[in-house]
């Protein structure tokens, strides 16, 4: 196991060459896409997955194929985030199998009634069921980072939130107030990570051509929506991994404690 220094030497042109990354809700949409591209940036990635094994096992696959190492440089590990257990052993078996710290948190795995019911026709259950996967889901991942990643330099918490905390569109109120707590939590957890090294940062995306975002939308719908975008179209999940990828690396460390809002000026 390695050791709490995390201030990874560089010795490739790569920005996190010899860092291991959790990406939570990883097989498919924007988790697959940040998974995709901390690999690319160098990263060992774990895939974490609640029911796609399918999916996680073939992306895992491969980003082993593409990586010139012969160790593996992916894995897939299932794990439900509201678990306080699967999470605790998500953490551990990644280390384990990586004989390494963990660096880099990228927390996707979340859930969107696409019924998109106004508060008076949500019922509890539904709320209760998105609060357990959006927030305490998070709550667990995040906790278990503060005591798990690396000191020292290169740690990073990074939430997956929404710009709907912005708009407060109609039809969202559980989903938005699940995401406004993480928005809370995790700005209050960067200051309570002082002297560790580690920085956390919620990335907000806006509308993001996803299997989740065109779940119960109308043609018409999805059009107005990708025409109220000042650039004219939907985000794509490598619009949003591209920021995620620089919070991750040295060039981010500045950024903390902040809500950084990724959605083509959908929301201001």
């Amino acid at each position: 196991m390695a050791g709490d220094s995390t201030k990874v030497a560089m010795s490739s042109s790569l920005p996190l060459d010899g860092r291991v990354a959790i990406v939570t809700g990883a097989s498919g949409g924007i988790g697959r896409a940040i998974a995709i591209h901390l690999h690319s940036l160098g990263a060992r990635v774990v895939i974490n997955y609640a029911s796609k094994s399918n999916q996680a096992d073939l992306l895992a696959s491969e980003l082993n194929a593409s990586a010139p190492s012969s160790h593996p440089q992916a894995i897939a590990i299932k794990a439900d985030v509201s678990d306080p257990d699967q999470v605790k052993q998500l953490f551990t078996r990644s280390e384990e199998e990586f004989g390494s710290k963990i660096h880099i948190l990228a927390h996707c795995a979340g859930v969107l009634d696409s019924k998109y019911p106004t508060l008076a026709n949500t019922t509890v259950e539904d709320w209760d069921m998105t609060f357990n996967v959006n927030a305490k889901g998070a709550f667990l991942c995040c906790r278990e980072a503060t005591n798990r990643l690396a000191h020292g330099g290169g740690g990073r918490i990074i939430m997956i939130t929404t710009s709907l905390v912005g708009s407060l569109t109609p039809g969202y109120a559980a989903y938005t107030a699940s995401k406004a707590a993480v928005e809370t939590m995790t700005r209050i957890v960067a200051k309570e990570l002082k002297g560790t090294g580690i920085t956390a940062n919620c990335v907000a995306p806006g509308p993001v051509a996803t299997e989740m975002f065109f779940a119960g939308k109308s043609e018409g719908t999805i059009k107005m929506i990708a025409d109220a975008c000042p650039l004219n179209r939907l985000g794509e999940p490598e619009d949003i991994s591209k920021a995620v990828g620089f919070i991750a690396g040295d060039a981010g460390e500045w950024i903390n404690g902040q809500v950084v809002r990724v959605n083509g000026g959908f929301v201001v």
